[in-house]
């Protein structure tokens, strides 16, 4: 049963009570007229009614006491309900700034991560920028120690590669084989800069260069099989004269146009090239 309706119980007995009671005393009020004035009779009256309004005034203290009893029992459910609201209040104040703290730290971690990540990055690019340079220089490391073991067996660097001008005179064919016991070949040019450099390096001597139309006759190919696309020769060179299929070098004393075709059995010098 609620409380309101405990109360409404209460409250239709006491009003039953009330009702009985005040039926009594009109019902003895009636009597009082149709009997008369006894004096006797008056004073039974007078008690009962002394004891009517008795029992009456008693049935009301008992249901004020009631009323009083209620409220107090509906203001301990008051109390009870505003603390269990305030220490939920409370627990929820507590979590929500364990939350914002919480929120704060991951902020503050994702902010870390992303810096950790950015070093990261940099550090890697710096390390490949590291390890460039260090395989370029051990590769320029290991070129000049090449250039120095080369130079002490008279080979000459230039432009990436090493040059050797023999010191006696064989047939084209017996200084390409020379060459390449040497670990190279006949000298392939394949610039202006390489024919002025290749000019000095003769010293006024006529010399053999890789270059040849041996297979094919007017078709002039390097010893590496590539076909000749710049040619160096002297004014009315190459002439195809008799059996004249391999390239000279110093023809003439033009500094760059100074190639011409000469029978490959004559002897001369040669130079030799082999890329670093």
């Amino acid at each position: 049963m609620s409380l309101s309706d405990y109360d409404d119980v209460i409250g239709s007995e006491e009003m039953n009570r009330g009702d009985t009671v005040e039926m009594v005393v009109d019902i003895y009020k009636s009597a009082d007229a149709v009997r008369g004035h006894d004096p006797n009779t008056e004073m039974e009256d007078t008690n009962t009614m002394r004891i009517l309004k008795t029992q009456q005034a008693e049935s009301r203290s008992a249901g004020s006491r009631r009323y009083r009893l209620a409220a107090v029992g509906l203001g301990l459910l008051c109390v009870l309900l505003l603390t269990a609201i305030t220490v939920l209040w409370i627990q929820f104040n507590h979590l929500a700034a364990e939350r914002d703290q919480l929120q704060t730290s991951y902020t503050n971690l994702t902010a870390e991560r992303d810096q950790l990540q950015t070093s990261y990055t940099n550090l890697t690019a710096e390390r490949d920028q590291l390890q460039t340079k260090r395989d370029g220089l051990q590769r320029r490391l290991s070129v000049n120690s090449h250039i120095y073991k080369a130079a002490r067996d008279g080979w000459i660097y230039f432009s990436s590669s090493l040059y050797y001008v023999s010191t006696e005179r064989k047939s084209w064919s017996e200084s390409r084989n020379d060459c390449r016991k040497r670990g190279s070949d006949l000298v392939i040019i394949n610039s202006r800069e390489e024919q002025v450099f290749i000019n000095t390096l003769r010293k006024g001597q006529r010399v053999w260069i890789g270059l040849s139309d041996g297979e094919t006759e007017g078709v002039w190919k390097w010893v590496d099989g590539s076909e000749l696309i710049t040619g160096f020769w002297y004014p009315g060179e190459p002439n195809s004269y008799g059996d004249e299929d391999c390239g000279l070098y110093g023809y003439k004393s033009d500094p760059v146009n100074n190639w011409a075709d000469y029978a490959c059995n004559s002897q001369y010098f040669w130079i030799c090239e082999k890329r670093i």
